[in-house]
C-alpha cells in the first residue's frame, strides 16, 4: 500500500497539481459523496468530543468558584479546530470519517497538510456553511471535486490511493 501523500504522477514543469482528474479519474470518484458521510461521522465525534469537555470545564468550574465556566463558549470551537488540525494535520492526513471512507487530504502539490493549515481549511469551511452556505456547492463544478474552502487552504480530497476504488 502506497503512502497516501506520495504523488501518483511526476510533476512537470507547467503541470499545476499533482493529481490530474483526467489522467487519474479513480482519485476524484465519488468523493462528494464520501466527503458528506465523512463530515457526518465526524461531527458525531466532535460532539462527544465536546460533551465530554463541557463536563470536564463544569468540574472545572466548581473547583475554581466559577471562574472555569468562563470557557464554555471555547469549547466547540476549541474542539472542532483541534480536532481537524491534529487529524488532518496528523500523520494519517485524514480525520477518521474521511479514513473510513477512504479519503485522504494533501497538498494541492502532493505535500502534507500542516495542523495550522488543517485549522484554517476547517475555520472556512465552517465560516462558508454558516454565513453562505451555497458556496458549498461549488465542488459540483470543479474538475477536482474541490470546495472553495479547499482551494483557499490549497488541499485537495482524494480517495486515497491504494484503497479498494482507487485500483
Amino acid at each position: 500500500m502506497s503512502d497516501p501523500m506520495t504523488p501518483t504522477t511526476a510533476t512537470v514543469p507547467g503541470q499545476m497539481h499533482v493529481y490530474n482528474p483526467v489522467t487519474e479519474p479513480q482519485l476524484f470518484s465519488a468523493v462528494i459523496r464520501k466527503r458528506c458521510v465523512a463530515f457526518l461521522i465526524d461531527a458525531v465525534m466532535i460532539a462527544i468530543l465536546t460533551v465530554i469537555a463541557f463536563v470536564v470545564v463544569a468540574v472545572l468550574g466548581v473547583l475554581t468558584l466559577g471562574l472555569g465556566w468562563l470557557l464554555f463558549g471555547l469549547i466547540f470551537p476549541f474542539v472542532g479546530l483541534a480536532y481537524n488540525a491534529f487529524t488532518i494535520g496528523g500523520p494519517k492526513s485524514s480525520t477518521p470519517g474521511q479514513r473510513m471512507m477512504g479519503l485522504a487530504v494533501p497538498m494541492w502539490y502532493g505535500g502534507k497538510v500542516t495542523p495550522l493549515i488543517a485549522a484554517f481549511h476547517a475555520l472556512l469551511f465552517w465560516f462558508s456553511l454558516t454565513l453562505f452556505f451555497p458556496i458549498l456547492l461549488w465542488c459540483f463544478f470543479d474538475s477536482r471535486k474541490r470546495c472553495l474552502h479547499d482551494i483557499l487552504a490549497g488541499v485537495v480530497v482524494i480517495n486515497r490511493p491504494g484503497s479498494a476504488e482507487t485500483v
